[in-house]
C-alpha cells in the first residue's frame, strides 16, 4: 500500500493571492516541484495570455510545467515528483463543461481517487465561486455547482485547507470544522 500523501487545498477569489501562496508552500517543499496548468491557452485571447505569463514568470526555473486535461489522474497516480502544484480546479473543471453528467462524473471520481493513492504531496489552487449572483446562464450554473462539489469533495480528503481572501491567507482547520462532521 502506498503511504497517503498530503494534499493541501487553497481556495479563494480571482486575483486574492492564492496561487503565489501555492507557490510559496511548493517552494518549501524538498525535491522536485512540478507546476501542472490545466488552463486551455487561447491565443487569441490577449489578456489570458499575459496572466499566463505573469504566472510564468512567478515560478523558478528548476520547476517542470505541464499541462494536463483529461489525463490529470494518470499524472497525478504517477506522479514521481515530491510535489505537484495544480493551478487550477476551476480551469480544469471548465474544460469539461460540455461533458454530460456521467462521463464527467467518472472523470472527477477518477480524480479523486488518484489523490488518494498518489505518493506526492499535492497542492491544489481552486477558486470559489457562488458567493453573488446566481449565473445567469446554464454553462455559468453548470460549472458553479461542478465546481462546488469538486472542491468540497477535495477539501473532505485534503490535510489542510486554505482560503486566500484580499491577500490574507486563513487556515480553515485551525478556524472551522468540517461540514462533514454535522451529517444528520
Amino acid at each position: 500500500m502506498l503511504e497517503p500523501s498530503r494534499i493541501t487545498l487553497i481556495t479563494g477569489s480571482a486575483s486574492s493571492g492564492k496561487s503565489e501562496f501555492a507557490e510559496a508552500l511548493a517552494a518549501k517543499t524538498e525535491g522536485t516541484v512540478v507546476y501542472v496548468a490545466t488552463a486551455r491557452i487561447d491565443e487569441t485571447d490577449r489578456e489570458w495570455r499575459k496572466k499566463i505569463a505573469k504566472h510564468q514568470q512567478r515560478r523558478p526555473e528548476s520547476w517542470q510545467t505541464v499541462t494536463a486535461s483529461s489525463q490529470l489522474p494518470t499524472y497525478i497516480e504517477e506522479a514521481a515528483s515530491s510535489c505537484l502544484l495544480i493551478d487550477s480546479l476551476g480551469t480544469w473543471v471548465a474544460n469539461f463543461l460540455e461533458w454530460e453528467p456521467a462521463p464527467w462524473q467518472q472523470l472527477s471520481d477518477r480524480f479523486l481517487s488518484s489523490l488518494q493513492v498518489t505518493r506526492a504531496e499535492i497542492i491544489i489552487v481552486s477558486e470559489e465561486t457562488g458567493w453573488g449572483v446566481v449565473p445567469a446562464y446554464a454553462a455559468g450554473r453548470l460549472f458553479r455547482d461542478r465546481l462546488g462539489y469538486l472542491s468540497r469533495q477535495v477539501a473532505n480528503i485534503a490535510s489542510t485547507t486554505y482560503l486566500v481572501a484580499g491577500g490574507h491567507v486563513l487556515d480553515l482547520g485551525l478556524l472551522a470544522e468540517p461540514l462533514s462532521k454535522y451529517k444528520i
